[in-house]
């Protein structure tokens, strides 16, 4: 016990030297508190991990723009392991939304002055040839974008910080990230579908086969993936649709439980126009229609099994049938639905 609290003094210890550090724009003196901060990470408890979460969240605008990523991976874990990203989230996403942008100009700088191919995020950080060519700020924001990605999706995991985030913040950054995939050809794909992610959201299903509707709400699904496991679980596991329902396991892997267990799929999900709805892709690809997102179920044309699971494997995700829809209902909402079209249409 003693040795435990001495290390969690240690870890905030540490925090404080780099707060200090950083002030004084001593980088030596920032390196040395960051290394000690990392070796008395392990050691520290929930409270100590909260605390210093919280004033790394604080420093970060002032960190120089090479360490700053790191500084933010850090504060990330720290959320992992039950700091609140409620404090964290606001320093962690303007970062971020800094690091995109330099990101960008970045790779419009380099494709100005040469045809070469874009270095790689991962590749060891830039040279001075590098930075002439883009900028400081600039190749230190490309070289940092994997980082900020980790910190970020460790942030948006929580509902807390999805809902806070004003749909306009949401929709800059999308663009953003996609224009830089764009132009880069580096794939964004955690951070694009982190952002993507819905929340209360309604989902108004039309099962063509049978012409019956359901009123659900989902929230925290990762991937579409996700979603039909859970729409098979509330439709054909609560006997409203034939077919066969998944496995408790499969069902609590898809909402909190940790791990994959293999699955099958049970419907061929369309949208209202009649092309498919890719299990690859994420619920936002859901057309809305009167306010409410429309999805048609139609039998699956092959047998198709997956792993189920959630693609972020810290957002607890979950589907609620609100309600099966009148005859009267189902109607209306099946007047917006065109005939199915095959694959490839």
């Amino acid at each position: 016990m003693i040795f435990k609290r001495r290390g969690r003094e240690r870890f905030l210890d540490a925090v404080t030297g780099f707060e200090a550090a950083v002030e004084q724009q001593d980088s030596a003196g920032a390196e040395r508190a960051f290394r000690q901060l990392h070796r008395q990470y392990g050691s520290a408890g929930a409270q100590e991990l909260a605390t210093g979460a919280a004033r790394l969240a604080g420093v970060l605008a002032d960190v120089p723009p090479g360490p700053r990523g790191t500084v933010a991976v850090v504060i990330g874990a720290c959320v992992e392991r039950g700091a609140d990203p409620r404090a964290c989230a606001p320093a962690i996403l303007d970062g971020l939304a800094d690091a995109v942008r330099a990101a960008g100009e970045f790779c419009e700088r380099w494709a100005g002055s040469g045809d070469d191919e874009l270095p790689e995020p991962e590749d060891p950080g830039p040279d001075e040839k590098v930075i002439e060519r883009t900028g400081f700020e600039q190749a230190m924001a490309w070289w940092s974008l994997p980082q900020w990605e980790m910190a970020s999706v460790a942030m948006l995991s929580h509902a807390a910080v999805r809902t806070g985030l004003a749909p306009a913040r949401r929709a800059a950054l999308l663009t953003s990230a996609r224009a830089v995939e764009e132009a880069s050809g580096h794939d964004f794909k955690c951070l694009k579908y982190a952002l993507l992610v819905l929340d209360d959201e309604p989902l108004v299903v039309f099962d063509r086969p049978s012409g019956t509707g359901y009123a659900l709400r989902m929230s925290g699904i990762g991937d579409t993936f996700q979603l039909h496991t859970l729409l098979a679980h509330q439709l054909v596991g609560g006997g409203h649709l034939p077919g066969s329902a998944p496995a408790p396991q499969e069902v609590a892997v898809c909402r909190d439980a940790p791990g994959q267990v293999p699955t099958r799929g049970a419907f061929n999900l369309v949208a209202p126009d009649g092309s498919w709805i890719w299990n690859e892709g994420t619920p936002s690809d859901i057309p809305v229609v009167d306010g409410s997102r429309l999805l048609v179920l139609d039998p699956p044309p092959y047998d198709r099994g997956w792993p189920a699971g959630r693609f972020f494997p810290g957002m607890t995700g979950d589907l609620v049938l609100e309600r099966v829809l009148t005859a009267e209902e189902t109607a209306q909402w099946s007047a917006h639905v065109e005939p199915a079209k095959k694959l490839g249409n």
